[in-house]
């Protein structure tokens, strides 16, 4: 715990002018970000007695060691780079807004040849038209399968639209009329483009046009006698007045305008939005938070607003918001606002009328939100709080272990032997430093050498960054043996695994930081992409790899991966990093060098921290070897050879049906390809002469070898398999470790 008054700036060297600050730990990482008006009387205040200070304000300047400050030269431009910085540093005494779920929202891709309307969650992407946020997916669907009568636009993915083209045949809603049939040529790209075009300007509020017109065209329809299709045209009004009855009027005079809400605490806060579109009820949304300091409501307003509208821009920001309490200042904020939408924006409190009432009505959401997520959180502050303080009682740890790393080793009978790192600071899990590893040392299924090699080369990384930043002291030196080295042996594979198995991007690249990295790997499923990226920098703050120490790590296992995981860390030198093992049989905790387990009740909020850990390294490790175990058989000969591109591949599969067949082929018959010079030719033939031909798949119903030639097709390109294995699907998951 360092003192405020070691790093606290002399006097006179703060200057009195608008700026923001950071407080940083003594391994530089940014811990806090904060604007003010004032520097000098703004940082002023958090060098006082520490009494005198709200409780997580003081735990937060005792944990910082350095302080610095930016100068700007307005109060718009502080909030400006505030946001920015809080983005990118991720600091954890932060008030950071938790979305309660993923909220999905009606797209139209715009930015395509034949835009399609589709149901999307997550980042926003340009050119695209966004609706919403809905509370539930379904309420997307069935206010498009309304509107689809009225406004048939593509709803089709590209796979289907693709194949559609290419048959010449639509899909069902071609046939039923749902779908205007762009695949097929029935109305050309430009006439679809303004369809979609007047899809949107409905759903953005514009009706009475549309209805308007339809009304006036039913009325032509019959006058001239043709019934059916004035009866037609009555349908479709018929579908956009449902549609729009699926939200209610609540602000007669077509008002656009966003409506916030906060319900507090002394320990948490929840936020409800309302989107309010022409008058009516277009999307919801809440967000949680933990308070980290003493904060005023006008001041969670204020971050609320960042959240909301940081990356939006235009239309997204509405022309009027109204909230509860008005951030101190209001200027800068009012104009931050109004330069994101390009034109004036309105922020107020309201006061009287519908307004008002609506207000109410999205604070007793505020209020059952945060009562509905205290009853509901297992994580509460209390819990974790107690959660800590019993795992330092029982492992006699100095103080609580802020930071829990936990390893867990994976394989399927000693084959894809991988390794995962979990995260968790202060209790809660912290997705984006995560980290797998390749087990590299050795062939095989050894758990215990595993360990050790993990552990090995994880404090390895972190000592090469402890020996970069100049923090050895004074004389201190490291043998060969223990010199940290940023070779192969230390390098880990930065991607996130996925749940749905998918295939992760591996990389021998320098490591970087997590969520400021230039470039990312593909995001896969809920999981954030780790991938690796430029070198580190030594003083930017963001969150490194490796660079930042646990208090305690814990490992899956008992008393023999302990004592792996202590040789390392003895290895290496390090011995202020605490050790234990939760063994699965018996739930039983073991420390190093102990002949007996440390047992907690089984009611205790420690040990249910430690599963939980646990649970979570053994997912996280399962998840990427079933993702490498998945790649490798998907692989083919084709992958090794040089130059021969995945357009190329598919080409070659096409032709020949196999690579069985493919292999047997001639140089001349493989130059028949289109695309295939003979020099690639040769090259295919001589990479196939030279790989082994796969093992043949195994009806495991009969105990039949499937031939290609019975029937059974390999894995091509376009449709990747897996083969055939032995045993049931329970049998082959009891095989995995």
């Amino acid at each position: 715990m360092a003192d405020p008054s070691s790093y606290r700036p002399r006097p006179g060297e703060i200057p009195d002018s608008p700026g923001v600050y950071r407080f940083r730990d003594e391994h530089r990482r940014v811990i806090y970000v904060g604007k003010a008006k004032s520097l000098r009387q703004r940082l002023a205040n958090y060098f006082q007695d520490l009494a005198n200070l709200h409780p997580r304000t003081r735990t937060m300047v005792t944990t910082a060691a350095s302080v610095e400050w930016t100068v700007v030269s307005t109060e718009v431009e502080a909030l400006q780079l505030e946001y920015s910085w809080i983005k990118e540093y991720d600091p954890r005494f932060n008030v950071k807004y938790r979305d309660d779920k993923s909220y999905p929202y009606l797209a139209v891709t715009m930015n395509e040849e034949f835009p399609r309307v589709q149901v999307m969650r997550g980042q926003k992407k340009k050119g695209v038209r966004y609706f919403g946020p809905y509370g539930h997916a379904w309420a997307i669907r069935d206010t498009v399968d309304l509107l689809l009568r009225v406004f048939p636009v593509r709803t089709c993915s590209a796979g289907v639209f693709k194949n559609a083209a290419r048959t010449g045949r639509p899909c069902l809603l071609g046939y039923i009329g749902k779908c205007s049939a762009p695949c097929v040529g029935r109305i050309t790209p430009d006439d679809h483009w303004d369809l979609a075009d007047e899809f949107c300007d409905f759903m953005a509020g514009r009706t009475g046009t549309y209805l308007r017109r339809l009304e006036r065209q039913m009325a032509e329809a019959a006058e001239e006698m043709e019934y059916e299709r004035a009866a037609r045209l009555r349908d479709d009004i018929g579908a956009l007045r449902k549609a729009m009855e699926k939200s209610a009027v609540v602000l007669a005079d077509a008002t656009d305008a966003d409506l916030i809400a906060v319900a507090e605490d002394e320990l948490e806060a929840a936020v409800q939005i309302f989107h309010v579109r022409g008058g009516r009820v277009r999307g919801q949304r809440g967000w949680v938070t933990d308070k980290v300091e003493e904060i005023t409501t006008g001041a969670l307003v204020e971050h609320a607003l960042q959240q909301l509208y940081g990356e939006e821009s235009g239309d997204a920001v509405p022309k009027e918001v109204l909230v509860p309490a008005l951030p101190d200042p209001v200027e800068p904020v009012q104009q931050w606002l109004t330069e994101r939408r390009g034109s004036g924006v309105s922020l107020r409190i309201p006061q009287r009328g519908d307004k008002k009432a609506l207000m109410e009505t999205v604070q007793r959401n505020a209020q059952q939100a945060l009562v509905l997520h205290k009853t509901k959180r297992a994580s509460d502050l209390t819990t974790r709080s107690r959660a800590l303080e019993e795992i330092a009682e029982a492992l006699d740890l100095d103080s609580a272990p802020l930071r829990i790393e936990c390893y867990d080793i994976s394989h399927l009978q000693g084959d894809d032997v991988v390794a995962s790192m979990v995260v968790f600071e202060d209790g809660l899990a912290r997705k984006s430093e995560y980290r797998r590893f390749q087990i590299k040392g050795f062939e095989g299924q050894d758990d215990v050498r595993s360990m050790h090699e993990v552990i090995t080369r994880r404090f390895r990384r972190y000592l090469a960054e402890k020996e970069k930043t100049g923090e050895w002291a004074d004389g201190e030196d490291l043998t060969d043996g223990d010199r940290p080295t940023t070779g192969a042996d230390t390098t880990e594979n930065g991607a996130a695994a996925t749940e749905n198995g998918a295939a992760p991007t591996e990389t021998t690249a320098a490591p970087t930081e997590n969520r400021a990295a230039p470039t990312h790997g593909p995001a896969l499923a809920d999981e954030p992409a780790l991938t690796d990226g430029p070198a580190l920098k030594d003083d930017d703050g963001r969150p490194k790899r490796f660079a930042y120490p646990p208090q305690l790590v814990v490992v899956d296992g008992g008393q023999p991966q302990v004592a792996a995981a202590q040789r390392a860390l003895d290895d290496l030198g390090i011995d202020d990093i605490a050790v234990c093992g939760l063994a699965k049989r018996l739930e039983e905790v073991w420390l190093p060098r102990e002949d007996d387990p440390v047992v907690l009740p089984r009611t205790s909020e420690g040990l249910y921290l430690l599963q939980r850990v646990r649970d979570e390294a053994h997912r996280f490790a399962i998840t990427y070897q079933r993702a490498k175990r998945a790649k490798r058989f998907r692989s083919s000969p084709l992958d090794d050879v040089p130059g021969l591109g995945e357009t190329r591949k598919q080409a070659l599969i096409k032709h020949f049906g196999s690579v069985k067949k493919l292999r047997s082929a001639t140089i001349d018959q493989i130059c028949e390809v289109p695309g295939i010079g003979r020099k690639t030719a040769e090259t295919v033939a001589v990479a196939l002469a030279g790989a082994t031909p796969a093992a043949p798949a195994v009806n495991t119903a009969t105990g039949e070898i499937m031939d290609d030639d019975d029937g059974a097709p390999e894995t091509t390109a376009d449709a990747p398999g897996e083969p055939v294995s032995a045993g049931t699907p329970d049998e082959r998951r009891g095989q995995e470790r």
